[in-house]
């Protein structure tokens, strides 16, 4: 590893002491990788099997026009989505946009025009914030339609205030798996389990719904095996495997998937309609390796966390640490060294490289977000990306990367153009 690893560095000029803190940083990982690539081989044979259970055939590779009628493939998909989700059914549709979209369709369509809303993960990031938040605040009944309780510092759950919460009976509770912007860790599986289990005990009828975005097959369940009613995720994150070109997904509860593909579509239509086009053999390969392909993600984000950790900055997770979604945390500090993060990284992607970020607006977000990104997929965080909001605590969030070359390219690019700055 050391004379290669050092070969292929010397073509980018990296700084001596950048090269001899990279090389630590492989040597204190190649533990957690071996972990990465034994777990992945787990989802990938429950993946393999979801395939062999369903039985494609090329006639599953071509798509629809129009309104999508008899569209085999999108129903083969849905099969294959749902089961990989350990959910009964699922609801898929490139006309789904994003995560985003998905979530606020699905709880709006939940909550009707009186259900109750709890989010037992704090206030959700910036976009639902905007979407799916403010107008239950807006409203004169805001303290009855909307409630929230802040996670310990850390990440626990609140045990009294969770309570309290849920003996309201709210209709809908939201579970948002992963960290966002927010400076916690994302929820494993088993700490939604006890989530769950309280849900049960206090508020039985509510409908639990987990944003699994960037969470999917980085363990071997899924949140419908431990109880949520309804997960939902982008397509051009973890379940595209890189490939899939746009879409969302739905899955869970049967009949609840029946009502809010009927709310999105219109009654009647519901999950008979929405063309597929010429996506359905991007979308199945995107499934089929997406297992390994988040491991790989997984890898290059211990490679990130031990290597800023040694260059003196926190990490969250730590390198080699348990992990439950493709997102790394570097707490850099000042909003010129994510500035420079974004620089290095961007000058690493396969598209766009010379593009130079700038702190913008984007839709959903009250500060200025600074991003690199540069991915085939416009919009992918399966492909390596990063962004920040310029807002304390500086915390630049990595996610996603294909193959670990990349990743450990553009990481060290990044942190040759942050040390510039100290």
């Amino acid at each position: 590893m050391s004379a290669s690893f050092r070969e292929a560095m010397s073509a980018f000029g990296f700084p001596a002491e950048l090269v001899e803190h990279a090389q630590a940083a492989f040597e204190e990982v190649a533990p957690a990788w071996v972990q990465r690539d034994a777990a992945a081989m787990l989802i990938g044979a429950k993946v393999m099997r979801c395939f062999a259970e369903v039985g494609l055939n090329a006639s599953h590779l071509a798509g629809t026009t129009g309104y999508g009628y008899h569209d085999v493939a999108r129903d083969a998909y849905e099969t294959l989505l749902a089961r990989t989700m350990d959910a009964p059914a699922a609801f898929v549709r490139l006309q789904l946009v994003s995560g985003t979209h998905a979530i606020v369709a699905a709880v709006n369509a939940l909550l009707g025009k009186s259900g109750r809303l709890c989010s037992l993960t704090g206030r959700p990031y910036d976009t639902l914030q905007l979407a799916l938040v403010q107008p239950l605040l807006d409203e004169r009944s805001a303290g009855e339609r909307y409630t929230e309780v802040a996670l310990l510092e850390g990440g626990g759950f609140d045990d009294y205030a969770t309570t309290h919460a849920l003996q309201k009976l709210p209709d809908v509770i939201f579970v948002q798996r992963s960290r966002g912007y927010a400076p916690r860790p994302a929820l494993s599986i088993d700490d939604l389990d006890a989530l769950i289990r309280k849900v049960r005990t206090h508020s039985p009828s509510s409908i639990v719904v987990v944003d699994n975005c960037y969470g999917e097959f980085v363990e071997l369940r899924e949140p419908t095996a431990v109880g949520a009613d309804i997960v939902i995720g982008s397509l051009i994150k973890n379940p595209g495997g890189g490939l899939a070109p746009a879409g969302a997904y739905i899955a869970g509860n049967a009949a609840l998937i029946d009502a809010i593909a009927d709310k999105v579509f219109a009654p009647g239509l519901g999950r008979k309609v929405g063309p597929t086009l010429d996506t359905p053999r991007l979308l199945f390969a995107g499934l089929h390796r997406a297992p390994k392909v988040v491991a790989e993600s997984l890898k290059i984000m211990d490679f990130a966390a031990a290597l800023f950790a040694r260059l003196g900055y926190p990490v969250n997770p730590k390198a080699g640490a348990p992990r439950y979604d493709i997102i790394q945390a570097i707490g850099l500090g000042n909003s010129a060294k994510l500035a420079a993060f974004t620089e290095g990284l961007q000058l690493m992607m396969p598209v766009n490289a010379r593009a130079k970020p700038e702190p913008g607006p984007v839709p959903g977000y009250e500060d200025p977000v600074i991003m690199a990104a540069g991915s085939f997929i416009c919009g992918s965080t399966m492909e390596l990306s990063c962004d920040a909001p310029m807002r304390m605590p500086y915390e630049v969030y990595l996610q996603g990367g294909m193959d670990t070359t990349h990743g450990v390219i553009a990481t060290m690019k990044a942190a040759e153009r942050v040390t510039t700055r100290d």
